[in-house]
């Protein structure tokens, strides 16, 4: 059972994996009953999604940034961060050396190392995630007590920023989780392999393609071979939505004492 303090039956402190999974989304969907409660519903959406256009093109190149903070916050080094000049490439390229401006995504962070330590890995990954903690699901919290269209609209992309990462940054947590502990279990078989690097990945959706129509590219040969990265790539997925939201369930633990519980939603 996991132990919380948000929005349970009075006397109640403790709730299941179902609550777990739900509540972030009902929060959401809260917020959402709280700018649409307004006269003019549709009116009162223009300003969400003024706010959400805005803070999307200011967040992207902080969540990368913070890629690069923490990888070198816990020992990695940053050599290049490919940003496209959408999102503010060129400026940054100005300011650090080693941004680049252009990319095939948003913002990519293509040159670091880890020194071979999946701790640093997984801080790399997580680094922008400490904002939907600290920031995004108490603004959330705050749009499901009272009409805050603007906040509503930054809240959607800084506190659910893990969910559209389930694709990229959350699936390649999960997959050096799964992998490192497939290592452990079969005694170190796994290192160095190509069942081991091959789908460590940020963009599933590539992996995935690469995996059906050129598994060598993965340095995976033979149907055997193909299975067992297509098992570690599903387990990664399933570890990969456990920790979005286990982020978000963090984010609501620190909403609580900053500005309170969720509002209850309303009754049909």
């Amino acid at each position: 059972m996991l132990d919380v303090p948000d929005r349970l039956p009075p006397g109640s402190r403790t709730i299941g994996l179902r609550t777990f999974f739900r509540q972030p989304l009902e929060e959401t969907l809260t917020g959402l009953e709280q700018v649409m409660s307004a006269r003019s519903p549709f009116r009162a959406m223009a300003p969400v999604l003024l706010a959400l256009v805005i803070t999307w093109f200011i967040y992207v190149p902080i969540h990368e940034l913070l890629h690069c903070a923490g990888c070198v916050v816990t020992g990695g080094e940053v050599s290049q961060l490919e940003v496209s000049p959408r999102y503010g490439g060129t400026l940054l390229a100005k300011m650090f050396p080693f941004v680049v401006s252009g990319s095939d995504y948003a913002g990519q962070l293509t040159g670091f190392d880890t020194k071979g330590n999946d701790l640093i890995y997984l801080a790399t990954d997580f680094g922008p995630f400490v904002l939907t903690v600290l920031i995004g699901v108490p603004l959330i919290r705050i749009c499901t007590r009272r009409r805050r269209p603007i906040l509503f609209g930054m809240a959607i992309v800084v506190g659910l920023a893990p969910l559209y990462n389930i694709p990229g940054d959350y699936y390649e947590m999960g997959s050096i989780i799964t992998t490192r502990a497939a290592t452990l279990l079969t005694g170190g078989a796994l290192v160095g392999s190509a069942a081991f690097e091959g789908v460590r990945s940020d963009d599933v959706f590539k992996l995935l393609t690469t995996l059906i129509k050129q598994p060598g590219e993965l340095g995976l040969a033979g149907g055997g071979q193909v299975a067992v990265g297509a098992l570690l790539i599903f387990i990664s997925l399933v570890v990969d939505v456990f920790l979005v939201f286990l982020t978000l369930f963090l984010g609501g633990l620190v909403a609580t004492p900053l500005v309170g519980r969720a509002a209850r939603p309303k009754s049909p």
